[in-house]
């Protein structure tokens, strides 16, 4: 009974985190067991179950009183976020570096194939494409990590990012910066580099963070 428990609440937990991160569930908005109940065929002990462990990763917040609600991602909490990805990222990209062949070159070949395909929406102006093609190429350097704990803060990380629209694809030239910076990764992690890798990794996160901040500034005093 409980394994079934257990595996229902995942479904509900893998459900509820996708349509938080698609904004099907908009920041700010109320999240209720009994709708969800009806929309997923689900009794309220897994939906309480995954509303708890969202809660406990960031992606929703527990208000006295009220229940939950998808958070609403501010400026500093966007900056807090890319502080500790970056230094996530850096280490992540050190310890592939330090990975063992054969294992390291088919990591490359897979990091410059999403190289390949992410330069592709570039050049067409995709930018959603190219946005989820970046998320997969760094989930790629947090699995070769070899570290299950590192992978998951990070992955939360990247949720959160994602779930503030705080994406740097939006920042016009930031895309193409950012494919070359990936180029020098990948380069690093081939040679196996891991002080360089680490470095680059963690220099491209804090290039797209203080992009991604100027662009909102000048978006805000155009508001104003």
């Amino acid at each position: 009974m409980s394994l079934v428990r257990s595996t229902l609440s995942s479904q509900a937990y893998q459900a509820l985190r996708q349509a938080i991160l698609s904004g099907r569930l908009a920041p700010g908005s109320h999240v209720s067991v009994r709708p969800l109940c009806e929309e997923f065929g689900l009794s309220a002990t897994p939906l309480k179950a995954a509303l708890t462990a969202l809660e406990r990763e960031g992606f929703l917040v527990l208000r006295p009183h009220r229940g939950f609600f998808v958070p609403e991602v501010d400026r500093a909490d966007m900056q807090e976020l890319y502080e500790l990805r970056e230094v996530l990222d850096g280490i992540a990209a050190r310890r592939a570096a330090a990975s063992p062949l054969p294992g390291r070159d088919a990591l490359v070949v897979r990091l410059t194939e999403l190289l390949d395909r992410q330069t592709e929406q570039v050049a067409k102006h995709q930018l959603t494409g190219y946005g989820d093609l970046d998320v997969v190429f760094h989930q790629e350097i947090l699995l070769a990590a070899g570290n299950g704990r590192l992978q998951h803060v990070a992955e939360n990380m990247i949720g959160q990012l994602r779930l503030g629209r705080a994406t740097s694809a939006r920042v016009p030239g930031r895309p193409n910066a950012a494919l070359v910076e990936h180029a020098e990764i990948i380069a690093a992690i081939a040679a196996g580099q891991q002080h360089q890798a680490e470095r680059l990794a963690r220099r491209h996160v804090r290039k797209s963070a203080n992009a991604l901040d100027r662009h909102l500034t000048r978006e805000d005093n155009r508001a104003s």
